[in-house]
Formats: C-alpha cells, sequence, structure tokens
C-alpha cells in the first residue's frame, strides 16, 4: 500500500462536506415560477388550438386572457431575479456559466469521450438557451397575435406560423426536461430542496465540485452516493 497515496486520498474525504448548495432560494423561486407559467401557457395554447382538447374546455375567451396574461408574466421572475442586488447574485453567475460554451461541453456532446462538466453540462446549457430565446420569440410573436393592428397580413400569417411551431418545440423540449430530470432523483431534489450530496456533484459535475469545494474530484473514494450523504443533503 502506498501510503504517500492514500493519506491525501483520506483527507480530501474527510475534508469533503456531506451536501453542497446547488441552487439558492431565488433560483429555485424563478425556476418553479416560470415552470407554473410555461405549464398555464402550453395546457392554455392546447385549449385553444387543439380542437379536442378546445372543444373539452370551452370558455375560449377566458382561456385566451389567462394565456395573454401568463404569457406576458413569463419574462418577469426571471428578470427581477437577476436585477436583484445581492439575492440575484447566484443567478447572474449561474446565467455567465450558461452563457459559456467550452471544450469541455463540446467533449460531452461527444459520447465516446470522457468529459468533465461543471456546474452545468452542454445538454442542461443547449436547452436552457433554447428556452430562453423561444420565450423571446412567443412574447414577440404574441403581442402581434393579441394587438394586431399595427402590423400587415404577411406578418400577422408568419407570426402565427413561427408562434405555433416554435409553441410545439418548447413542449417538447419542456417533456423531455421533466422526463430526464425524474430519471434522476438527486438532481430534482436539488431544484426542490437546493442541496446535493457531495458524491453525487463529484461524480456527475466534477469542474464545479472542484469548484466549490477546493478539492480535486478524482480523489474521493468510495460508492457515488451513500444513504447518510443523502439524508445529509435532505436537511
Amino acid at each position: 500500500m502506498d501510503l504517500a497515496t492514500t493519506r491525501p486520498d483520506r483527507a480530501a474525504a474527510a475534508a469533503a462536506p456531506a451536501g453542497l448548495v446547488r441552487f439558492d432560494r431565488t433560483e429555485r423561486l424563478v425556476h418553479w415560477t416560470t415552470a407554473v407559467l410555461v405549464l398555464v401557457l402550453l395546457a392554455t395554447g392546447a385549449a385553444m388550438y387543439a380542437g379536442p382538447v378546445s372543444t373539452l374546455v370551452g370558455r375560449r375567451e377566458l382561456v385566451r386572457t389567462v394565456h395573454v396574461v401568463a404569457g406576458l408574466a413569463l419574462p418577469i421572475p426571471l428578470v427581477v431575479g437577476l436585477l436583484l442586488p445581492r439575492r440575484g447574485r447566484a443567478l447572474r453567475a449561474d446565467a455567465r456559466r450558461i452563457n459559456r460554451f467550452d471544450a469541455e461541453d463540446r467533449r460531452w456532446l461527444r459520447p465516446r469521450r470522457a468529459s468533465q462538466p461543471g456546474k452545468f453540462n452542454a445538454g442542461q446549457k443547449l436547452n436552457t438557451s433554447f428556452l430562453v430565446a423561444a420565450g423571446i420569440v412567443l412574447l414577440a410573436t404574441g403581442v402581434m397575435l393579441r394587438w394586431p393592428e399595427p402590423w400587415s397580413v404577411d406578418l400577422r400569417t408568419g407570426a402565427t406560423f413561427v408562434h405555433d411551431w416554435t409553441a410545439i418545440g418548447v413542449a417538447l423540449s419542456v417533456a423531455g426536461h421533466i422526463v430526464l430530470a425524474l430519471r434522476d432523483p438527486i438532481a430534482f431534489a436539488g431544484m426542490r430542496r437546493g442541496v446535493v450530496p457531495a458524491r453525487w456533484a463529484r461524480r456527475t459535475h466534477p469542474r464545479w465540485y472542484e469548484e466549490v469545494t477546493g478539492l480535486p474530484a478524482d480523489r474521493l473514494a468510495g460508492p457515488p452516493d451513500t444513504p447518510a450523504i443523502a439524508d445529509a443533503a435532505r436537511r
């Protein structure tokens, strides 16, 4: 046994915290408020334009009003969160992370190559970027459809086409996001409670683990997650 190797490993394992804060309260509030608004928009959009759903729900004018109000409110949680001087600091830091696409992200997109993701992997960055861009497109085209008078017929027709197909893309993206979240209960718990086990972070987001702990991710031995660590994260 090489004592020079095992001692640093044990020291790193002892120094590692049981749980790491992945999302603070502001980030979780922004996420869940936005999620509710998106689900309302998808449900009311389906109620207006999907024949069977529209027939089942009825009350088209009320549904339309709810859809418009939810659409106009959609950017508010994110904008307010980003503008908060102190409480929005973590959200702004994560926005910078998502906007940065590096060599490790490109490596992550190639399944045969091992990668070392940071706090967000390439798939999460691409999905978030798509949803933000789609939200801007849907807001702009939605305004044109709700208040059509200033716009030409050609522009309104194009806005309808773009709005509908972008909404379908968002629905597929959101469905995929929900499926992946349910398949990873630890990541899902991180967005619900804000904390994840350190060993999960070390295994799935090693560069982020090193950033927040100052410990090398490859020094920790043992199974990825243990009940004790998971219980500590829940607290």
